[in-house]
Order: structure tokens, then sequence, then C-alpha cells
């Protein structure tokens, strides 16, 4: 299978941070092979813009080394890896100073008014405004203007306010993109594909039929690097209030009246203010410590940030329900961590059992469940109810009707295109769909703060848990309480 390639038009990308990790490992790779897909086209100019003193030559030898790093061998041959760094310069630049912007202004100088020009804020928080302010003071925005502003969107309501302000200050809301890579993944969008393109789904999709959900985003790495972040942020404010959020609302909102991205966004919304007040008992907070015997540094959350009284979570799970009518009822269970025992990404729809057995007690308890693989082994598994095969009476059992990506798209399927060179190429296009709203990441912080200020107000601090398990026992026994068991965590 082939999928259509569709080239835009020559456009500008300024990559702030450009020296920077995120520009190193993903931004300018998703380009690169964007480039080799023949969806760049001649014409594009892509400038770095750092702190670093660098000639364009300079540059150009060093991405070309991150991009042999960062990219299969088998993308592209030599002479095309050429012919992108050919589009590629480099300015040195002080994003909160002065330094580099008259430069800047001149290599943006031979552009037309009407080609579009993003700017990628690959910086941290703190630069946004800054940046913002320059870009507009140096005469470089107009209406095919756009940024790309990468996570945190703020630390806590209040911040992301103040950020979303300085934004409004300065860019229109359809010129603001907020990124958040999962929503870029091939899975994630097939989230809405199965929903909303199978009538054989949509009708079951309720609490009717549901018994509940269970969204599990697991990570074996641990914070070694991120050590000053983490710690004030942890994972609640790093991975749930906006990654478990984005796939909470996918997963249960309504039927958008069509595939545009305010109408999209606007049923994301109505989830988020929809969504339940977390209680106390609801939740349960964890760090990682090591397993028996087990040696290093970042087996350890607590010595590897080099804080002993540390009451940061590198673990949560909680539930939560939805007040509305399709989902009155249903829990909905979330988790993410640190060191765990596997890397998976994954969201398991429970359907309830059948309201009546004819097979008798024997039969044991079967229902189907619908399994959505986000990473690694992107694909969709439907667990079906079907007969024992040999003689001896009717015997049940589960059998899953597996969709891996790798076996039903082939190649294509086995390397799927990384999040990002989505992303960066709708925000060329000028599509919001899959980009957050300034509304509602307030929402998702307003939602977020209260549960963080009880943890405050109680002094509450994260059950330990081994490094390379499951999470700490009292998450088992969150789903235990309703007669529940959390699915798995396999690669």
């Amino acid at each position: 299978m082939v999928s259509r390639v569709i080239p835009v038009e020559p456009f500008d990308l300024v990559v702030f941070g450009a020296t920077g990790d995120l520009a190193r490992r993903k931004i300018l790779p998703a380009l690169f092979r964007r480039f080799c897909a023949g969806q760049i086209p001649g014409g594009t100019r892509i400038i770095g813009a750092a702190r670093s003193e660098f000639s364009i030559t300079g540059y150009r030898d060093k991405l070309a080394a991150d991009l042999k790093q960062n990219t299969s061998e088998k993308i592209c041959d030599a002479d095309v890896l050429a012919a992108f760094l050919q589009l590629v310069t480099y300015v040195p630049l002080d994003g909160s100073g002065e330094t580099g912007w008259p430069a800047l202004c001149e290599s943006l100088s031979a552009s037309g008014a009407e080609r579009v020009k993003v700017f990628y804020f690959s910086v941290g928080p703190a630069l946004f405004e800054p940046l913002a302010e320059r870009l507009h003071s140096y005469g470089l925005t107009n209406a095919a203007t756009r940024i790309v502003v990468e996570k945190p969107f703020g630390h806590d309501l209040a911040s992301a306010r103040d950020l979303n302000r300085t934004l409004a200050s300065h860019f229109d809301e359809g010129q603001i993109y907020r990124i958040d890579h999962y929503l870029g993944k091939e899975t994630v969008q097939n989230l809405m594909a199965v929903r909303f393109g199978n009538m054989l789904f949509e009708p079951l999709w309720n609490s009717q039929y549901v018994d509940h959900i269970q969204i599990t985003v697991a990570e074996t790495v641990g914070v070694l690097g991120r050590e000053d972040y983490y710690e004030r942020a942890g994972a609640m404010r790093d991975m749930t209030q906006n990654h478990l959020m984005q796939l909470l609302c996918l997963i249960a909102m309504e039927p958008p009246a069509k595939f545009d991205p305010d109408a999209v966004r606007d049923e994301k919304l109505k989830v988020i203010r929809a969504l339940d007040p977390v209680e106390p008992y609801h939740i349960v907070r964890g760090q990682y410590a090591p397993a028996a015997g087990a040696v290093g540094r970042d087996l350890n959350y607590r010595e590897t940030v080099d804080n002993q009284r540390s009451s940061t979570e590198s673990y949560i799970a909680l539930k939560t329900h939805i007040s509305n009518w399709r989902w009155a009822g249903t829990p909905f269970y979330l988790r993410t961590g640190k060191r765990l025992k596997a890397r998976s990404s994954v969201i398991n729809v429970m359907f309830k059992d059948a309201p009546h057995s004819i097979f008798g007690e024997e039969a044991g308890r079967h229902a189907n469940h619908l399994k959505i693989r986000l990473q690694p082994n992107e694909g969709i598994t439907l667990s079906v109810t079907i007969k024992e095969p040999g003689p001896g009476g009717m015997r049940l059992m589960d059998v899953p009707l597996d969709m891996s990506f790798a076996e039903a798209l082939g190649p294509e399927g086995s390397e799927p295109a990384d999040a990002y060179e989505r992303l960066i190429m709708d925000v060329v296009r000028g599509n919001q769909t899959l980009f957050m709203r300034g509304d509602e990441v307030e929402a998702a912080w307003g939602w977020t703060d209260p549960i963080i200020a009880d943890w405050q107000a109680r002094g509450d601090v994260p059950k330990p848990y081994e490094s390379g398990s499951t999470g700490p026992g009292d998450a088992d026994l969150l789903l235990r309480r309703d007669q529940r068991e959390w699915r798995g965590i396999n690669p």
C-alpha cells in the first residue's frame, strides 16, 4: 500500500533552539524525511536559530551528522541529503536580546508577503514571550505567519492564562499551533477513524455497552537528563494534564459535525468540561525506587533528582467519570509512569458482559474488548468469544482479531511516519485539527489544579514502587475495589 504524498508550496520555517535536543532528534529529521518523500519542494528555506556560534557550513555539517544518527540509513541517499542541506541556513541569535535579529530579518526578506512563514519555538517557556515580542517588533509577522509552541503550556491555570494572553497580544488564535506530538501518531488519529468511520462501533460507544475504559502510557525510562524540569512538574503535569487528557478526549468525545479543526476541538473541550473532580481515594501517586539488588542511579527517583525528601510523583493512576448522557456511570481509569516494566501506550475499551448467558456457569464469564495500541507495535485488536475447539461440550474462549499496522499495511505500516512529520506539515497547510486551542489548555488545567492543590494541602507522599514493575500496589486496589483489573503492561 502506497500513501499519497501531496506536496506543499515553498515555505520558510525558522527553528528557534535549532541546536537543542528536540530540534536535533525530532524537528529537523521530520523535515528531512518529508523532503525525501517529495512533500517539501525546492525553494523552501529552513533557518536554524540559536545562541551557538556556527557558520552556515559548520551548521550544515553538524546537521548532516545529526540526520545520519536520527534517521534510517535507507530513507534516502547522499545526493538527496546534500539537496536538503542546501535548503538549510543558520543565524546565531539571542531570543531574549537583540543579537541576530537583523540578520534573521535579512534572511527572510527575499520571501514574498504571501509565503507561509513558520516560527517553531523549540525553546523553554520563558522565551515564548520575548520571541513573540521580537517577531512582532521586527515586522516578521503577517497573516501568513504561524508559530508552533511546545509544551508545557504553563505550569498551572494561572500561568496558562498568562501565556495565552501573551501569545494573543501578538497573534490570532488561528496562527498559534500548540503541539502535542501524541496527536500526530497514526494510531491516535485512527481513534477517530475507528469510531466515526465504522458503523460497527459507534452504536456501542456509550455507557449502555461499555463497562469501563483504561488508558495506559507506560515508560521504561526514568528522568535522568530532565531532573530539574521533572521535579517541578511530576507525572500529573508532564503527562496526565496533556497526553492522557488528549487521548481521553478523542476516545470519549461526541461526533463532530464535520472533520474541521474547531468542530473537533469544540467536542474535545466539552469532554474536559464534563469531567468529574477526582476524589482523593480515586487517585494513586507513586515514585520509583530500585528493585532488590538493582544498581544504577536512575533506578532511584530521589537519588536521580538529588532530593531525598522529594514528594514528586513519577506515577499516577486515577479514576474519573464524564458527566454526560453518553458516559454517565462508565469509569475511565488513567495511568502513566516512569521506570515501568515495558514501554507501552494502550487504550482498552472493555465492553460489558452479555446480559444473559445461555451456556451456563461452566462456560465462564466472557466479554469483548477493543485494544488500541499506540506504541510500540501500532495496531488494533478486538477480542471476541468463540467455542473452544474439540468435543466435550460448549466451552468458550476469547480470541483476538488482530490488525497490526506492520502486517496489514506493508512497509508503510512497519515504519509509520513520525508524529512530527504529520504535525509540521499540518502547520504549513494551516490545519489546526491536531493542535490544542487556548481554551482547551485552560480547561485541562482547571481540572488538574484542584487535584494538585489537594495533595499539597494534605502533604501527600507518593507510594514507592520497584523499577521494572507495573507500579505501586495501591493502583491495583483502585480497580479491585470495583471488581475490575488493569490490563497487563506489555510491549
